[in-house]
């Protein structure tokens, strides 16, 4: 029986290896050796410089707003979901624009806020006039966040789904106000599929680039900018492998805080 089971497991174990354990294992040895090919520790020392610590905060601070927005406008969105009929329509709706490619999205959005974009001509038509919106935090932060919102759907939509509703009756009979209930009865039984759509989320803003680039127009500098850098301008494969590995140690700390265990319970 272990035998077959082992058999089984095999394919999967060699997926793991090559794609996962082998990448790693070739961006840890890479970020030992300088843009000469000499072995060092510098790269990691270069790192812990002000100018590399200040991206990764800002890093860190902007992957929060991201995640923070998208849980903001997703939780509601998917409680309306599972209240309204043809659900499984209106979820699929949601859901379609993350099969558009992602440059293409990120174009769209540079006509949509660009000077002579649509959203400034709506301004204009309002008498406030045309505003620099494209190459702004707050540009930044919107596109991502439309981005990234199905990912954080999904798993809360799963979650509110799965909740037993006799508990929020059982919670409403017994005097609980909404609020009450919410804080008490659905938030903390839905705490799961939050932790779900906040790694989905957080993970991937952790290092974009693509977006800081076209939309951000490089006023915002990320991890995810830096390695870019490193890789195909610098050519310090090094350097950007040393940023590389922070980064997968910031995502498997990420993955550890918000790890899912035993189902929400109901805090008295």
């Amino acid at each position: 029986m272990n035998a077959k089971r082992n058999v089984y497991l095999a394919p999967y174990l060699a997926w793991m290896a090559l794609f996962i354990v082998i990448p790693i294992a070739l961006i840890v040895y890479d970020s030992f050796f300088d843009i000469d090919g000499g072995f060092t520790f510098g790269n990691y020392e270069k790192f812990l410089t002000p100018i590399y610590l200040k991206m990764t905060v800002s890093s860190l601070w902007y992957a929060f707003l991201i995640t923070l927005f998208s849980l903001l406008i997703a939780y509601p969105a998917a409680y309306a979901l599972t209240k309204m009929k043809h659900k499984q329509l209106w979820l699929l709706l949601l859901i379609l624009p993350s099969w558009v490619n992602l440059l293409l999205k990120v174009y769209a959005f540079l006509g949509i806020f660009g000077t002579y974009g649509f959203v400034n001509g709506a301004l204009e038509a309002l008498g406030i006039g045309r505003q620099q919106i494209l190459f702004t935090d707050f540009s930044f932060v919107f596109v991502s966040v439309y981005i990234f919102i199905p990912f954080m759907i999904l798993p809360v939509y799963n979650a509110l789904e799965d909740l037993n509703p006799s508990l929020v009756f059982a919670a409403r009979d017994l005097g609980a106000s909404g609020w009450t209930t919410f804080r008490k009865v659905v938030f903390p039984l839905t705490l799961d599929g939050v932790k779900a759509g906040c790694q989905a989320v957080f993970i991937p803003a952790l290092s974009l680039f693509m977006i800081t680039r076209l939309v951000a127009g490089n006023r915002v500098i990320t991890l995810g900018t830096a390695i870019e850098q490193h890789f195909l301008v610098t050519q310090d494969w090094g350097m950007g492998a040393a940023i590389a590995v922070f980064l997968i140690i910031a995502m498997v700390v990420i993955m550890l805080l918000t790890g899912t265990g035993q189902a929400g319970r109901v805090r008295r």
